[in-house]
Parts: structure tokens; sequence; C-alpha cells
């Protein structure tokens, strides 16, 4: 049976419709044109030329260069492949001049913004800022040189030892920072004026806009926009909500057979039982504080220039307050490529990630040293620890299955079944049958229904 779950193909193509014929407009001259001009209006001097359009993941990038050696860029959010254009844009303003105030992170600074209402022929809501230059981004400078952008990043095998540990080591600074930043409540920042913000939205995450997308899953079903989160055992709950809310409304492409979704689904009834029980967390973690973490912080938005030297952090879209354990997770990215689409499985992407990962600790400890002699970081700041006790433990995996929902089923038997209910006696495939005595009667009578 297949484990990771897999997109509804025709929510995919409607995506890809949606978003292909919005882009077929933008390339009327009428339309550069205004953008152009709508550009000039919020940054000053001399405009020499208009850049092609630069298309991303979520967003739609037009570059405007300036005879004074400086370019602005204005970003719309794709239609079809962003759910909540909106939020998104008004989320991530918010947590970019919060990072701006209270870290050093370099990341563009903002020009202008504003809703669809605002802009030439209403292309959306948008962000003009000022444009960052640099060479490529980290995922250019750590990718495998034969595969080209048809292909899917695998960190390169023979990487040169010293270049790893600089690009490394530059991203745990920036981890550091990041982990310094602690509120009260999980959720998403609103900016009250200019030197206050309130954690006073729901997180707005990237599994949340993939399972609109990609999922099918009703809109309804994912937290109301001013719901926050006291708890992390509580928002963990909630992830788990959603991960059944998936398994029932994704109408194509979800399972194999009957088998197949009922072991998808006890798997997540399971869960659903550990994090109402409060199995994720800990009494010194639950009730926060509760650090800054970025569900897109990635190679691919993180800008370098020829030396190697980071000169810029962008995309901080799906940013929020979130509980202590997704700071403590070490990032996935070690081998660029994620464990659910690893070529040999999940087992070969362990061994491979547990030696990257030695050097990316390895690292991470040298940066806290200094920073601690620096007066910068306290001792019981330290990342490193935590990071390894995350993965040593398995919790790495517990916060992976919570913030991926297709990735869920990948790992939920190999990893996080035997951990907390014990070794099974038959197959991956079967387990789900041994383990239905686990759950409670009502539970029982809701997987029959």
């Amino acid at each position: 049976m297949r484990t990771r779950m897999c997109f509804d193909d025709v929510a995919w193509e409607r995506s890809e419709a949606i978003q292909e014929a919005w882009i077929h407009t933008l390339f009327k001259k009428e339309t550069l044109m205004d953008i152009g001009r709508f550009i000039l209006k919020h940054r000053s001097g001399k405009a020499i030329e208009l850049c092609d359009p630069k298309a991303g993941g979520f967003n739609m990038s037009f570059r405007m260069k300036y005879e004074d050696g400086g370019s602005a860029m204005i970003r719309f959010p794709n239609p079809g492949t962003t759910m909540f254009p909106e939020e998104k844009v008004r989320r991530e303003v918010d947590i970019m001049r919060y990072l701006y105030q209270h870290t050093t992170i370099p990341m563009p600074f903002i020009l202008h913004w504003g809703t669809n209402e605002e802009t030439p022929l209403a292309l959306g809501p948008f962000i003009i800022m000022e444009y960052i230059d640099h060479a490529m981004d980290l995922g250019d400078a750590l990718n495998t040189p034969e595969l080209t952008i048809k292909h899917r990043l695998i960190l390169d095998p023979n990487i040169d030892g010293p270049r790893l540990e600089l690009l490394y080591r530059q991203f745990a600074g920036i981890l550091i920072q990041l982990s310094k930043l602690q509120l009260p409540m999980i959720g998403s920042l609103v900016q009250i004026d200019d030197f206050t913000w309130d954690v006073g939205q729901r997180p707005l995450s990237y599994n949340s806009n993939k399972l609109v997308r990609l999922g099918t899953l009703p809109r309804s079903e994912l937290p109301e926009m001013n719901e926050t989160f006291q708890s992390a055992s509580s928002y963990f709950s909630r992830l788990a909500d959603l991960h059944i809310d998936h398994l029932i409304h994704q109408r194509n492409d979800a399972v194999d057979s009957a088998d197949d979704r009922r072991r998808r689904y006890v798997a997540r009834l399971m869960f659903r039982k550990l994090a109402r029980e409060g199995r994720f967390t800990s009494s010194c973690t639950d009730l926060g504080p509760f650090n800054i973490c970025c569900d897109d912080l990635r190679p691919s938005n993180i800008l370098i220039n020829d030396d190697l030297q980071i000169v810029g952090v962008v995309d901080w879209e799906f940013t929020y307050a979130a509980p202590v354990e997704f700071s403590h997770a070490p990032p996935w990215w070690l081998l660029l490529e994620q464990l659910e689409y690893w070529p040999d499985g999940i087992v070969a992407w362990t061994e491979v990630y547990e030696l990257h990962l030695k050097t990316f600790l390895s690292v991470l400890r040298e940066q806290e040293s200094v920073a601690i002699d620096r007066g910068i970081l306290k001792d019981e700041q330290r990342l490193s620890g935590p990071m390894q006790q995350s993965w040593e433990s398995g919790d790495f995996l517990v916060v992976y299955a919570a913030r991926k929902s297709f990735a869920f089923d990948a790992v939920f038997w190999k990893k996080i079944d035997g951990r907390f209910f014990g070794p099974g006696t038959s197959s991956e495939d079967d387990r789900w049958k041994e383990r239905l005595d686990i759950l409670t009667d009502d539970k029982k009578q809701t997987w029959k229904r």
C-alpha cells in the first residue's frame, strides 16, 4: 500500500488552470505598464527597466530597476495556489515588521502594501518591497549539480565539508534569533501600532493552505479567523482533528481500498488520542511561552551572494507563534528533500539525515557559544540540546507528522505507533487491526460506521 497520501488530482488541475489563466493576463502590454506605474508611485527615483515577472510557489513578482542601482519589487499572491490571499499578505507584513524590529535577520524593507481594491486591474493584494540583489538561493548552493529545475532538490552527496558548514552555520544563526522571540499564545501576530503586536489571529500555516487547495478540505474545518491557542496540547489536538477531517473530505486519490481507508483512519484516531492525552508536549512547555515558527523557512527562500553569505530571507507568509516543540525539532530540509519523497524510503532518509544533523548541530553549538560570549544568548536558551533530544526521542517525527497532513501516513506506522503503543505482531499494513482494542468503544463505533 502507498504510504504518502496523494493530492487530489482533480483539485490540482483546477488550481493550475486558475493560476495559468491569471498569469496569462499579466503579460498584456497594458497590464505591465499599469504595474510599472504603480511601483513608481511607491519608490522614488528614475526607473530604467521593468524585468520579466518571476513565478514562485505562491507568488508572482515584478522587479523594477532604478538608475541609482537599487530595485523595487511588487509581489502578488497567485490565485489557484494561494487560498487565503488577503490574510496571507496581512500576516506576512505584520511578521516582517516585527522581525525587522526585533532581529538582525536580513530581509526586504516593505515600502507599501495593500488590498486587491488598491492594485491596478484588481490583480490582488500586494507587497512592494526593496529588492535584495543576490547570486543564488541556498537551495542552489546545496543542490546536486546535475539536477535541473525539473527535478526535486537533493543535497549534493559530494558537497565540500567546509562549504556545507559555512551554509549551515549561517542558517543556525537565523534559528537562534527566532528562538529568542517568545509570545504568550499560539497564533499569528497582528500589528497594533508602530511598536506593538498581539497574537490575535489563527496560525496561518503552510499545511492549511495545502489542505484546502489539494485536499479539498472545506475552509469551515479550519480554525476560526480569530481563534488562538493557550496551550501546545490544545493546538496538537486541533492538528490531529484536521488529519481526520482531511481524510473524510478529500474527494479523490486519498485511498487505494476499503482496508487502506480503515488503516489511515485508525492511525489518525490513535494520533488524536495521544494528542488529547497531552503526550506530545510536557508540563514545562505546554502553557508557553511560545516561539516564532516559519513553515516555509527553507533553502529556496534564503538568498546568498557569490561569497556564499546570506543577504536576505524572504517569504514569511506562513509564520506564527507555535509550540516550543516545533522550534526544538531540527530543520527537516538538511537533505533538501522531504522524507516522504526520499527515493529509498523513510528508513534510508533517516540514516542519511542523521549524518548531516551531526554537522548542523556542531555548527549550531559553535554559534550558540559565540552568542553566549557576546552576551546575547543565555546558556539555558541553547537550541542544540533540545534539537538533539527531539531527534533521539522521536519528537521530531511527531512534529513532522502533526504539521504535514499528506506525509502523516509515511511516518505514523513506521515511527510513531511502536514508540507509544509498543511493538506489533503483524505487518505495518495490518497493524491497524491490532490497535482497535486500544481505542475506546465510541471510537470503535465511529470506525464501524
